[in-house]
């Protein structure tokens, strides 16, 4: 059996040959106008909910200024919830009281809080059981956030950050072994070339996977400057 496809709602099946329901490809689920979801990433529940939106971006709604971008093959554990922009209250002066809400929203009330920023999940980023990922977090490539982090800010690529507020505990790789592996971007290759690289993209076997990067430029007729 070949991996499945990115628009696979039940990507995962159990021995006894049924889908495992409590997971799913995000972009197989999740028809939003303000998410934009990377090929294969997953999220998981131990109750499936029946909007997987609502469920993970409570407070993103379909007219929200912001975005939520995620990557290619994000892990989103159980409990997981992006607290988007919309979600703020005013605080630029002595008020929290969200009155232009009560108000029926008027645009340009004093209490209303400007547009917030969009919050960014790179790609192969693992985000652990009841994490909370704060209103304009940008999250790099192959970070891993540990279970109940609060993330806000910067996440350097390659990071391990647990807490709350998250900080960083270790680095995944050296700086250098890290800009190789994002210069190799194995996730925007060919999911046939990935699995036959599976081996070396696990044990970040940099030549293995330069070179096959290399041939895949070349099939392509795309070449490094």
């Amino acid at each position: 059996m070949g991996f499945p496809l990115p628009d696979t709602v039940y990507p995962v099946t159990q021995p006894d040959g049924t889908a495992q329901r409590e997971s799913v490809f995000l972009c197989a689920v999740i028809d939003h106008p303000r998410w934009r979801i990377g090929a294969y990433s997953y999220a998981s529940a131990h109750l499936a909910p029946k909007d997987w939106a609502a469920h993970l971006a409570p407070y993103l709604l379909e007219f929200s200024p912001e975005k939520l971008v995620i990557g290619k093959f994000c892990q989103i554990a159980d409990g997981v919830q992006f607290i988007t922009s919309s979600a703020k209250h005013p605080g630029q002066g002595s008020l929290t009281y969200p009155f232009a809400l009560l108000q029926g929203g008027s645009e340009n009330a004093p209490s209303l809080p400007g547009q917030g920023p969009d919050t960014v999940i790179g790609h192969d980023v693992w985000i652990g059981q009841d994490a909370r990922i704060l209103p304009g977090a940008q999250i790099g490539d192959g970070v891993i956030v540990g279970v109940g982090a609060v993330v806000g800010g910067a996440i350097a690529p390659y990071t391990i950050v647990a807490g709350n507020p998250a900080r960083a505990i270790s680095q995944r790789f050296a700086a250098d072994v890290a800009a190789r592996l994002r210069a190799i971007a194995w996730w925007d290759w060919p999911i046939e070339m990935i699995e036959r690289h599976e081996v070396a993209i696990c044990g970040a076997n940099l030549a293995r996977l330069e070179a096959a990067k290399a041939e895949i430029d070349t099939a392509s007729g795309t070449f490094p400057s």
